[in-house]
Formats: C-alpha cells, sequence, structure tokens
C-alpha cells in the first residue's frame, strides 16, 4: 500500500512510455545497423554493383590470413598506438592546463576560453588548420624551422612525421572538452586538504600529485573512456584530411597501409573505396567492437578499481 503511494508512476505502462522515444532511437541508429553490420560480414558484397554472395567465416579469415592480413594487422597495430598517444597526451596536457588555469592569476577567465574554443571547430576545419601550419612550403611550422634552424622537414610525407602530426591534431582538437570537465572538477575540490599541505610546507608539485591528482581521478575515468572513444571512431574526418590514410611505410616495415591509417579509416577505404567489399569491411567492423570492448571491460574492471571518490 505504501509502495504504491510512493511510487512515482501510477501506471506500470507509464515509465516505458517515458522510454520508448529514446528505445526507437537507440534500435532505429544503433541496435539494426549493428545486427546487419554482423550479418554483412558473412556475404562477399560490393557496394557499387551491388552483389552479394554468401561466404561464411572467410571474410574473417582474410583478416589474419592471405594476402589481406598484414595490411589488417599493421592497422590494429597502428589504431592502438594512436589511441594511446591520444588518449595519454590529452589528458595530461588538459589536466595540467586546466590547474594552471583555476589558480588565481590576472585574465584566468580569457585563457581558459582561448584553450576551449578549438572544441567549437569541427574535426575537418582543425585537421585544415594543421595542413596549413605544417604545409612542408608554406607552412608557419616550417617557415620557422628554416628561419631558424635551416630545415624543412616533410611533416605530412614522412610516414612517423604524419603520423605524430595527426595525434597532435586530434589531441589539440579535443583539448577544450578535456579542459570544461577538468576546471569543474578542480573547482569542486575541497580547499581543506590543499590549505593543510601548504601549511605543511607541501610544493606545488607535491600537491598535484598527492592531493590534487587522486581527486581528479573520477573525472579522468570518465575522460578516458570519452577519449578512447574519440581516438577510435571521432577522429576519421582528422586523418582524411590531413593525410588520407598515408603515407606509406619503408619496407620492410610499416608498408602494407599507410602509416596514419586507422581501423575506422580503414573500413571506410574497404568498404567505398576501390574494391567495395562491403562484408570485408562489415567483418572489421565487428573486430573494432571486440577492441572497444575489451578496453572497455580493462577500464572498468582494473582502472576503475583505482579511482578515488573521496573529495
Amino acid at each position: 500500500m505504501n509502495q504504491n503511494k510512493n511510487a512515482i508512476f501510477k501506471a506500470k505502462v507509464i515509465p516505458y512510455l517515458y522510454l520508448l522515444p529514446t528505445s526507437l532511437v537507440l534500435i532505429i541508429f544503433i541496435y539494426y545497423p549493428a545486427l546487419k553490420t554482423f550479418v554483412l560480414a558473412f556475404y562477399r558484397s560490393n557496394f557499387i554493383l551491388g552483389t552479394r554472395k554468401f561466404i561464411g567465416l572467410e571474410n574473417f579469415k582474410n583478416l589474419f590470413t592471405g594476402a589481406l592480413a598484414p595490411g589488417f594487422i599493421q592497422t590494429c597495430f597502428q589504431t592502438l598506438a594512436f589511441a594511446f598517444f591520444v588518449v595519454i597526451l590529452g589528458l595530461s596536457i588538459s589536466m595540467l592546463l586546466a590547474v594552471l588555469t583555476s589558480e588565481k592569476i590576472k585574465g584566468a577567465k580569457y585563457y581558459r576560453l582561448l584553450l576551449i574554443w578549438p572544441f567549437a571547430l569541427s574535426p575537418a576545419v582543425a585537421s585544415t588548420v594543421f595542413s596549413f601550419l605544417f604545409n612542408p612550403e608554406v607552412g608557419l611550422v616550417n617557415t620557422i624551422l628554416q628561419a631558424v634552424f635551416n630545415i624543412k622537414p616533410g611533416w605530412l610525407t614522412n610516414p612517423y612525421l604524419a603520423f605524430f602530426v595527426a595525434v597532435f591534431a586530434a589531441v589539440w582538437k579535443n583539448l577544450g572538452y578535456n579542459i570544461v570537465f577538468y576546471i569543474a572538477a578542480f573547482q569542486n575540490i575541497s580547499k581543506d586538504p590543499l590549505e593543510a599541505a601548504e601549511i605543511d610546507g607541501a610544493s606545488r608539485f607535491s600537491k598535484f600529485i598527492h592531493i590534487i591528482f587522486p581527486l581528479l581521478s573520477p573525472t579522468s575515468f570518465f575522460l578516458l573512456f570519452t577519449n578512447i572513444t574519440y581516438s577510435l571512431f571521432d577522429s576519421f574526418a582528422i586523418i582524411d584530411v590531413l593525410t588520407k590514410g598515408g603515407p606509406m611505410g619503408q619496407p620492410p616495415f610499416m608498408d602494407n597501409v599507410g602509416m596514419t591509417t586507422t581501423l575506422m579509416y580503414k573500413i571506410f577505404l574497404d568498404g567505398f573505396g576501390g574494391s567495395s567489399n562491403m562484408g570485408f569491411a562489415a567483418a572489421e567492423t565487428f573486430i573494432l567492437m571486440i577492441i572497444v570492448m575489451i578496453i572497455t571491460m580493462f577500464q572498468f574492471g582494473i582502472v576503475g578499481k583505482k579511482v578515488n571518490y573521496d573529495v
């Protein structure tokens, strides 16, 4: 009787009606396409010709054996390396900048605004900015380097330099997103432990390592997940505009696909490129989903236990 009086929804069907719009969006735009992708992975399907033939597990077999396997395996390693650098550099730099801009300094509000605005840009615009900056002939970076050191590196033609330019572009684009959360988290930290540490004579570095860093761990845990997702999926436009997945590495290493080709970009190339093999691209998509699941399980199973929720 008391449960009925205290119930938020008097009718049992009302909660499901509220969930219906979200459920429809998830089913139509996420679950149904995911199911269709999984089914398509068992076919040889040509997007341009409109042909389809059931081949069972052959697409998955070709990912790890045969002529296509080296390119796929190299892409997987490059994807993990790209995600690692984007996440580590992005979180480290944004945390440091958020802490610095939270200090009582003149013009702090303007500094925060300047740090946050890159997030308002689209990935295509952000990558266009970097393509101009690192242009080997007229780019600002090479202009300065030539004037000071008399060198003009081929930032977008050298495989390793192009990889890190793509990493820095992805980090810069997402920096504002991370900083907003870190600033909000830092402002919610109790001042008592910081004041106590200051009375005890702790240095700024000691306060950051032993107090601020642990208390920011819940925000870091959340941003870790969002930045992994960003590096795996949302960096597509950055790579497409900057390098088109290239350049090719030097044999015998890293010469099967372009150095900046990530798994998401390879799925696009295989599904809509020259071969237009949608079935093979669907199999790659399924492997990408498994990689994301493994990373997520590791994050919540191991990293999640290290989070400190004491504010």
